[in-house]
């Protein structure tokens, strides 16, 4: 039990990588809302099947969501949806280094609203874990000059990091005020509603604001279909994991997907990696390995 969130973090963070490829398809098709709202459409039913196996197979009831449980899914589930957009803002002003790079500050951010509203203290070397591995992604992130961005899209990149910080804690608060329920039911359960309040909120403002673009995503439903699928399997990992660990712990893990990418980009894109790289995942990779000893 105490190594299962670390293969469930890393299983998050592979399906994540996959996801985020076929949103990257999908994007100049639909625009970012409509790439970002099929994580979300098509994930939703993929949920439900995950919930009536699990609740078939275990034979566990469904949970009986509590008060703290609202409240919490509430904010995992819209400040997700605000770290979505503040991110796609950041990156229409041609700062994709400085976005990538802010974003990667959130298990530092995690960290600390975890403290406040969960109460999940941190060990001296799980903290000293986090800043190794985050201070990795950000030398790989970093290019010559892609710091000198402006003041506004790193102010964007740090909110956007604070609003996904604040979804981690809000989906691991929801899943551990579950009373009486498997881990395993717990999560799936959590899952399931949230992408059901992600799917109505962004399905009504689309309606309101963009109908067309509606129309083109079920048009593109074969494509649409595979991504909320690696949407959904991502996501029930990454519930698992909470259900396990705090959620620095995890969100720390999980930027093992910075080393997935950069695998992607030297052996299937034959680019080299540079010394800075290699430096970067060399930390990433101390912080991981430091993270998981701790546990």
């Amino acid at each position: 039990m105490n190594w299962l969130w670390v293969i469930f973090t890393v299983t998050a963070a592979a399906g994540q990588t996959a996801r985020n490829a076929m949103q990257r398809e999908l994007t100049p098709k639909l625009g970012a809302a409509g790439a970002t709202h099929v994580r979300f459409l098509f994930g939703f039913p993929f949920a439900l099947i995950f919930l009536a196996t699990v609740f078939a197979v275990t034979g566990d009831a469904l949970p009986t969501p509590t008060h703290d449980f609202w409240l919490f899914l509430l904010l995992g589930a819209l400040t997700q949806i605000c770290g979505t957009a503040l991110m796609l803002l950041t990156m229409t002003m041609r700062s994709f280094v400085v976005t990538t790079a802010y974003l990667k500050t959130e298990p530092l951010q995690v960290a600390a609203f975890g403290l406040v509203l969960l109460g999940d203290a941190l060990k001296l070397p799980t903290v000293a874990a986090i800043l190794i591995a985050t201070s990795g992604v950000m030398l790989i992130s970093y290019a010559p000059g892609g710091f000198r961005g402006g003041v506004k899209p790193a102010l964007l990149g740090l909110a956007a990091a604070a609003f996904f910080a604040l979804s981690s804690v809000g989906y691991r608060g929801a899943v551990t005020s579950l009373p009486g329920s498997d881990f395993v039911m717990a999560a799936t359960f959590a899952l399931a509603l949230g992408l059901f309040i992600q799917t109505i909120v962004l399905s009504a403002y689309l309606a309101i604001r963009e109908a067309s673009i509606l129309f083109a995503i079920f048009k593109l439903w074969r494509p649409s279909m595979f991504a909320g699928f690696m949407g959904a399997a991502a996501s029930e990992f990454w519930f698992l994991a909470f259900a396990l660990a705090t959620a620095a712990s995890v969100r720390t893990l999980g930027l093992v997907d910075v080393l997935f990418a950069q695998l992607a980009t030297h052996f299937v894109f034959k680019q080299k990696t540079s010394a800075r790289e290699i430096a970067g995942i060399t930390l990433v990779i101390m912080g991981c390995v430091l993270l998981v000893w701790t546990h």
